[in-house]
């Protein structure tokens, strides 16, 4: 898949750094892929890195219905010194990778927690696959931003999937398959600057790669630029306070300014507006 316009969208509410701004782009990237393994319609795929010591000290990014939002948490100083090229440990040091599914339809959640090793956000991803789920698989990320121009971000996932057959080996656990090592060898020859490059389209990509074997294209869902902050959204969360939290919490004008890390707005509450979803319980 593939990432442009609403991945600028994403990008402009914050000034990162060009380290910073790839991070989070090939986050992204890998958000909407895993959240496109959702079945149920109205789910949710929370991907989260935490710092253990390294100058980035939060990334979140989460995708619902085809709505992608992310945010990156980090000190400027601190990562200007990892440099241009950073590895994942100078990025975050010991830190870990949570990935959180919200099934809609039974309202269960499910999160795996791994450490975030290896030499990209990808192969950490890839690793949680490995442990969390047994599934082997293959994550490819690049993102690009050129002088004068904006950034575009790519991505390919690739799993060994358990066929699920009654009497049939699940091929999750037979890491040596040569169907999956084929398709692995294969995946493996795409390149940066195809996941990136505009002109050439995913399914052009996809035939290139797999046309010795059966290639199925489903119908994709459009991505969207997902903040769902609003005035009203923010008073009906307040409202969940009680009476005095509130007023502490308020200032000289009545009013508690809520800071949106998704969007960098800021959003004045009045407390009339939030009693007014009192009403509304």
């Amino acid at each position: 898949m593939r990432l442009g316009p609403v991945l600028n969208r994403i990008i402009a509410a914050h000034s990162y750094p060009p380290v910073a701004e790839k991070l989070l782009a090939e986050a992204l990237v890998l958000t909407v892929l895993l959240g496109s393994t959702l079945k149920t319609e109205g789910s949710q795929l929370t991907l989260q890195a935490q710092t253990g010591g390294g100058p980035v000290e939060l990334l979140v990014c989460d995708y619902k219905a085809g709505e992608l939002r992310g945010y990156l948490k980090f000190d400027a100083e601190r990562l200007a010194e990892a440099g241009s090229d950073p590895t994942l440990f100078a990025l975050f040091g010991e830190g870990f990778l949570a990935i959180t599914f919200d099934q809609a339809a039974t309202g269960e959640r499910y999160q795996g927690i791994v450490p975030l090793e290896g030499s990209s956000i990808g192969h950490a991803a890839e690793h949680y696959f490995e442990q969390s789920e047994q599934i082997p698989s293959l994550i490819s990320l690049a993102a690009r931003h050129d002088a004068g121009a904006d950034c575009v971000a790519g991505g390919l996932l690739l799993q060994h999937l358990p066929e699920g057959e009654v009497g049939r080996d699940r091929l999750h656990v037979r890491h040596d398959h040569p169907e999956w090592d084929h398709a692995k060898t294969i995946a493996a020859t795409l390149k940066d600057e195809e996941l990136t490059d505009p002109a050439t389209s995913l399914e052009t990509l996809a035939w290139r790669l797999f046309h010795e074997d059966e290639v199925r294209v489903e119908p994709g869902t459009a991505v969207s630029r997902g903040c769902r902050c609003s005035t009203d959204y923010f008073a009906g969360v307040l409202a969940q306070f009680p009476l005095a939290e509130r007023a502490a919490m308020a200032d000289d004008k009545g009013e508690i300014v809520v800071d949106c890390a998704f969007c960098s707005r800021f959003f004045p509450i009045s407390l009339t507006d939030i009693a007014g979803h009192d009403h509304a319980e």
